[in-house]
């Protein structure tokens, strides 16, 4: 059975950094699309980032462009989330997510997400 665990989420002030790891069993995140998803209380859950299987190409919501880097070490079988410049409405619990019917990040992707992690508290104070 596949799983996939979050971690690195802390409380942080705004402004400041926060790299969030994922990890998964039975499954190599370099053969499929994985991504992070935020969710905040009473908010919907969004797309945050994909990664594409090769590593070459990545998507970002506009809310985060220019701040986040999602990355990849295939050695290490470990997704990455670099969060720089953090501001208070980053507050959210985030998932990481692999599909294993997608190769490339797409709204279907999106919209499926076969695995998820328990998640990771990430809280901005400001």
């Amino acid at each position: 059975q596949v799983q996939v665990t979050e971690s690195g989420g802390d409380l942080v002030q705004a402004g400041g950094s926060l790299r969030l790891s994922c990890t998964a069993s039975r499954l190599t995140f370099g053969n499929y699309a994985s991504g992070w998803f935020r969710q905040a209380p009473g908010k919907e859950r969004e797309v945050v980032s994909c990664i594409d299987w090769s590593g070459g190409t990545s998507t970002y919501a506009d809310s985060v462009k220019g701040r986040f880097t999602i990355s990849r070490d295939d050695a290490k079988n470990t997704l990455y989330l670099q969060m720089n410049s953090l501001k208070p409405e980053d507050t959210a619990m985030y998932y990481c997510a692999v599909d294993t019917a997608y190769t490339a990040c797409s709204h279907s992707w999106s919209v499926r997400a076969e695995f998820w992690g328990q998640g990771t508290q990430v809280t901005v104070s400001s």
